[in-house]
């Protein structure tokens, strides 16, 4: 009767994500049923695990940080990284690609969300790659590839999500990612750069005076990046001190000195960014009262023992889980998928002798590749409605680019010491965060 019970709810599940219901409303009321109907329980821990949320040290950091990305996305922040990166890159054969990279990667960590640096940015950077000879499909792979660039630099929001739910330090994932991160910008930036040399890309003139000029005008974001990235990384400030400190320099410098947002503008974006907030709450708190079932019916245990059965290596299990997670990458957001698998599959690593920070990095990594990976690559259908052209044509484009990151993947995941090299150094000046 069970399986069969299991087996209705799972096509209702299925049929509810098709017909696009809310994904709260998904994962509460299966976890409401499950209760309900198969562990025979009361509801009250789903919301017991929503107190616990509300209640989390660090969950002030979420709201702070999608409001000071909210500010920057408004702004025209992105036009002056763009200037500024073009002045200390343009000289270089191939440097409007390696700026594309670094701008998204920023852009990205700042705002957390991808899907707004294609937005945002693609509409500068892909025109003005077409402008300096690049190949039309070549700027459209590189602008795509580059949207989730940044996740794995601080402050990204997946990254205080990931240690929220996996009870892992957040300040030492935010170290354990910075290593991890350059290696992914460098591949796809120097592959940018050999483009532009093997195809003869015409460059700009050096000039001192135009990278002066473009930092003066940037001077009032400059800081941002020092403040937070550098008072996380050298432990003189947590994730929710640093998102305070986000939000002041975006309400000083885009309200205050450059005027890009009027008061009256500032209050429609923070109704927007707490609109944004809400929801990612309601799917956080909803998820852990699911992930309390799954706990509760053992179910990470089950999984241990099947994965046990066909897998006896360390190596094995890590090919065996990036190619999970490539598949969740492509087929979930990161939000859902860190709240949902990871109570599943942190388990299983740490009997497989997996270091839970490298666990992290391996699986924001993942899920940074799944934006891109076919069939439904979240940043696949965002671009191609930004830039008006096919999915068909993104898959093809975006493979070379596939194909780089899976290489920086593949170190990222076999040579833990570049996920851990870091924190090791700085000592883990760190501040524990959980839930």
């Amino acid at each position: 009767m069970e399986q069969i019970l299991t087996v209705f709810l799972v096509v209702i599940f299925i049929a509810a994500i098709l017909v696009g219901a809310p994904l709260f409303t998904i994962i509460g009321g299966a976890a409401v049923v499950l209760f309900m109907l198969v562990a025979h329980e009361s509801t009250a821990a789903i919301i017991i695990e929503m107190g616990r949320l509300a209640n989390a040290p660090g969950i002030i950091a979420i709201p702070l940080f999608i409001f000071a990305g909210y500010m920057f996305a408004e702004s025209k922040a992105s036009n002056r990284l763009i200037r500024m990166s073009n002045a200390l890159m343009g000289w270089v054969p191939g440097g409007l690609a390696a700026v594309t990279v670094i701008v998204s990667s920023v852009f990205t960590a700042l705002t957390g969300a991808s899907g707004i640096t294609i937005i945002a940015c693609g509409g500068i950077l892909l025109p003005a790659l077409i402008k300096d000879g690049f190949d039309r499909d070549f700027s459209l792979g590189i602008v795509t590839a580059s949207g989730s660039s940044g996740v794995l630099f601080a402050p990204s929001l997946p990254i205080i999500i990931y240690g929220m739910i996996a009870q892992v330090d957040i300040t030492e994932l935010f170290i354990a990612t910075a290593i991890p991160g350059l290696l992914i910008v460098f591949c796809l930036a120097g592959y940018g750069i050999m483009y532009g040399a093997r195809n003869s890309i015409p460059t700009t003139k050096f000039s001192f005076k135009k990278i002066l000029e473009s930092i003066w005008e940037t001077k009032w974001e400059i800081p941002l990046p020092f403040v937070v990235i550098g008072g996380i990384y050298g432990g003189f400030i947590t994730p929710g001190e640093a998102a305070s400190a986000a939000v002041v320099c975006a309400l000083f410098s885009e309200v205050i000195i450059y005027r890009e947002i009027s008061w009256k503008h500032l209050l429609k974006i923070a109704v927007d960014s707490m609109i944004t907030v809400g929801a990612l709450l309601a799917v956080l708190g909803t998820a852990l009262g699911f992930t309390n079932f799954l706990v509760d019916q053992e179910v990470p245990q089950r999984i241990m023992q099947w994965v046990q059965v066909i897998i006896h290596s360390k190596i094995a299990f890590l090919v065996a889980l990036n190619a999970f997670l490539l598949v969740v990458g492509c087929v979930m957001d990161i939000f859902s998928a860190i709240v949902v698998v990871v109570p599943l599959i942190a388990p299983v690593a740490a009997k497989f002798g997996v270091d839970p920070i490298h666990l992290g990095v391996i699986f924001l990594a993942n899920l940074e590749l799944g934006y891109l990976t076919p069939p439904v690559g979240i940043n696949l259908f965002i671009a191609s409605l930004r830039f008006d052209v096919s999915v068909m044509r993104l898959y093809r484009v975006v493979l070379p680019f596939l194909l780089v990151l899976l290489i920086a993947l593949i170190a990222i995941s076999y040579f833990p010491q570049l996920s851990l090299f870091l924190g090791d150094l700085l000592g883990h000046k760190t501040e524990m965060l959980t839930i």
